[in-house]
């Protein structure tokens, strides 16, 4: 996908300034997914996230209903924290058979606009997926993390039904498939 039809896209989900089926239509584009744990989130031993929409905490078992919690980056305006996609947008992440929902805030910081959550990595969106590991400790957990990393495909806007691998990332084995 090309930045011009990656900003597009953003920019509907983000101003909802388009029609009602660019924004329910399913999108598939690359991203470069990175995880969070229980062990580096903010703050670090924690589960606490910033949108809740279906969990009072990070979590999720991957399933359409009950979707990992996923982090964006975002910009501070006016002293308001603007997510680069709205809480509650869903995504499905084929390599993980997940899907997620975004719940949370990556970057932290005065400005976290300058970070790269928001920038993005080498012209691809940063979505930044709960890995949990808070029962399977903090290196399972960083092993997961690098092992994920990466450009990946996503799906925005996905329909329910797809293969799926229940279960917190890294406490059902951080499968990649």
């Amino acid at each position: 996908m090309e930045f011009g039809q990656h900003f597009r896209i953003l920019a509907c989900a983000v101003f909802a300034a388009c029609g009602a089926n660019m924004v329910s239509a399913e999108q598939q584009f690359n991203a470069f997914l990175t995880g969070y744990s229980y062990w580096d989130n903010t703050p670090r031993g924690s589960s606490q996230i910033a949108r809740p929409v279906v969990h009072h905490q990070a979590g999720g078992s991957g399933t359409y209903r009950d979707p990992v919690t996923l982090a964006v980056g975002h910009v501070k305006h006016a002293g308001r924290s603007v997510m680069d996609f709205p809480a509650g947008t869903r995504f499905y992440i084929p390599r993980l058979r997940k899907y997620a929902i975004v719940e949370d805030l990556c970057g932290d910081g005065n400005t976290p606009q300058y970070g790269p959550c928001h920038s993005g990595y080498n012209g691809h969106v940063w979505l930044d997926i709960y890995v949990d590991g808070k029962n399977a400790g903090g290196q399972a957990a960083d092993q997961c993390m690098r092992n994920l990393t990466g450009i990946q495909r996503v799906i925005i806007n996905p329909v329910p039904g797809r293969p799926v691998q229940r279960g917190p990332i890294t406490e059902s084995g951080c499968r990649i498939f």
